[in-house]
């Protein structure tokens, strides 16, 4: 890993981020790690920031550029201790603590201030960084997803991966 920038500033995205963070969605390494599209627009993107959801938009920022992002989605009704999360850094910036500050903001909110127990993500089995990633952050390969998603013409597989924390009194996957 390269040396971490001193001062990464993660903060919630806002509307006026959306053209730099279109900009890095459209990236070639950002588009191959996540489920992003081609051709992202800022209005699309702006669009995405200014609906209602429950969740949160975090951005990671190093001398007011953004280089990377994350959301934390929680789910609703008897999966409302879930939490759904999806990432990816600036080609520019990857292995250089990017990404450990962003999913360690991430894991702070689900643990700290929304009493989450359960997170949840996919990732591309090929991705080994952030296989490597999510595993120093406590998930673990659930499943694997053939033929999961396109990426350039092929489809590829992903792993599901969970990370679950006991509520006070119990343990994960205690049945009463």
């Amino acid at each position: 890993m390269t040396e971490p920038p001193p001062d990464i500033d993660i903060r919630a995205a806002r509307p006026a981020d959306a053209e730099a963070i279109a900009a890095m969605h459209c990236l070639p390494g950002f588009r191959w790690g996540t489920l992003r599209p081609p051709f992202v627009t800022p209005e699309m993107v702006r669009a995405r920031l200014e609906a209602p959801f429950d969740g949160h938009s975090l951005v990671a920022c190093v001398g007011g550029q953004i280089v990377g992002q994350i959301g934390l989605h929680r789910q609703g009704g008897r999966r409302a201790h879930v939490g759904d999360i999806g990432m990816g850094v600036h080609d520019g910036w990857t292995g250089r603590g990017i990404g450990t500050r962003l999913m360690d903001e991430a894991v702070t909110v689900a643990d700290r201030w929304l009493g989450l127990r359960r997170l949840e993500l996919t990732v591309y089995t090929d991705n080994v960084p952030a296989l490597a990633l999510y595993r120093r952050f406590g998930f673990v390969v659930e499943g694997t997803h053939r033929a999961y998603a396109l990426r350039d013409g092929v489809l590829v597989d992903a792993y599901t991966m969970g990370r679950v924390v006991a509520a006070v009194g119990e343990s994960p996957g205690s049945t009463p």
